[in-house]
């Protein structure tokens, strides 16, 4: 029987990545479709990315796949006919990062989840069957220009942080299934209004046009493959990006330049920042942005407490973090705090 999961440590399997000479290249996708059997799905797909050395976080569930992962460029052509095989994915944009060192991921991770987006979304009524429609690069600067027109962020605090479209309005949550009733409640008195919605690279906007539409709007659009796509047309199209600054992505990059705006600040001293960072303190792992100079005088750490402890002897640190979960901080950076104390409760 095929190994249908990783064997090898996570150090040994991103050592290997740096010794490739082979090049990767970042794509993200996601398509929302019915699937009667998710497990069988998932396997059979882990069974042939496998093959062709795909790494990557990838999530299915009933209502589709969500997918960011890492092709060696020798395979590019097998991994596309592979997808396009799928009748319900064939022909699905492919969403290729703008700004890649190919070192984003150093495994292939494919989980089965309730839903590809945790929406939070309760009412049986409820279909993608209706969402809002497409704009792409133009056609969402075209409707920017409007003055009636409001652009709304589906994205999380440390995304909207680093960069954002001109005038897009923040829902100040830090999860997408409270965000969602939020965007209702604030925009009840625009009911009548071109509303735009955009997110990193279309699932969650997506299916917040559906929400919106759902909730009685009307002038719903979301944009096509989200920033990703949206920074892909602008470049090849000569557009003016009207996405100012660096769009937050979920692999170890932690984000990919569109223009050279910095319009965030240092967590620590509050100098012009927008580079996130990890707190190297294993048992915090804080998801924060620190500066250059920041980052040599705490030792990539968010705190002179976790710093402290950084330094200490490796056993000791083991012993420290016994029984602390650290991957839930990983991207959970709350607008209200900037760290949790050691002990792993917040502050």
């Amino acid at each position: 029987m095929a190994v249908l999961h990783n064997r090898v440590s996570q150090v040994e399997l991103k050592k290997l990545l740096y010794q490739e000479t082979t090049p990767r290249t970042t794509i993200s996708f996601y398509h929302y479709f019915q699937i009667d059997n998710s497990k069988q799905f998932r396997d059979d797909l882990y069974s042939a990315l496998n093959q062709l050395k795909v790494f990557g976080r990838i999530y299915v569930a009933h209502e589709g796949i969500n997918a960011q992962v890492s092709v060696p460029e020798n395979n590019a052509g097998a991994f596309k006919d592979h997808l396009y095989s799928i009748g319900p994915l064939n022909g699905i944009r492919l969403n290729i990062a703008v700004d890649d060192d190919g070192k984003s991921f150093w495994v292939l991770k494919i989980k089965v989840r309730e839903k590809i987006v945790a929406d939070g979304i309760t009412d049986s009524a409820f279909s993608m069957a209706k969402k809002g429609r497409y704009v792409n690069a133009q056609q969402m600067n075209e409707l920017m220009k409007d003055e009636g027109t409001v652009v709304i962020d589906m994205r999380n605090h440390y995304e909207y942080e680093v960069g954002h479209f001109e005038k897009a309005i923040e829902i100040p949550s830090d999860t997408f299934r409270e965000q969602l009733p939020m965007a209702v409640n604030m925009m009840q008195d625009k009911k009548e209004k071109n509303i735009i919605m955009y997110c990193t690279g279309g699932i969650r906007c997506e299916k917040a046009s559906a929400y919106m539409l759902h909730n009685g709007f009307t002038n719903v659009f979301h944009l096509e493959g989200g920033i990703i796509n949206y920074a892909k047309q602008a470049k090849e199209n000569n557009i003016d990006s009207k996405f100012i600054g660096k769009n937050f992505v979920f692999d170890d990059r932690l984000g990919e330049r569109i223009t050279p705006d910095i319009i965030a600040q240092c967590h620590q001293c509050g100098e012009p920042a927008d580079t996130h960072t990890n707190c190297k303190n294993e048992a915090c792992h804080l998801l924060f942005i620190q500066c250059e100079a920041c980052s040599e005088k705490y030792d990539g750490c968010c705190s002179d407490e976790c710093k402290t402890v950084f330094n200490l002897p490796i056993e000791v640190q083991k012993e420290l973090r016994k029984g602390i979960e650290k991957d839930a901080m990983i991207f959970n950076k709350s607008k209200q705090r900037l760290r949790p104390r050691l002990d792993g409760a917040e502050g």
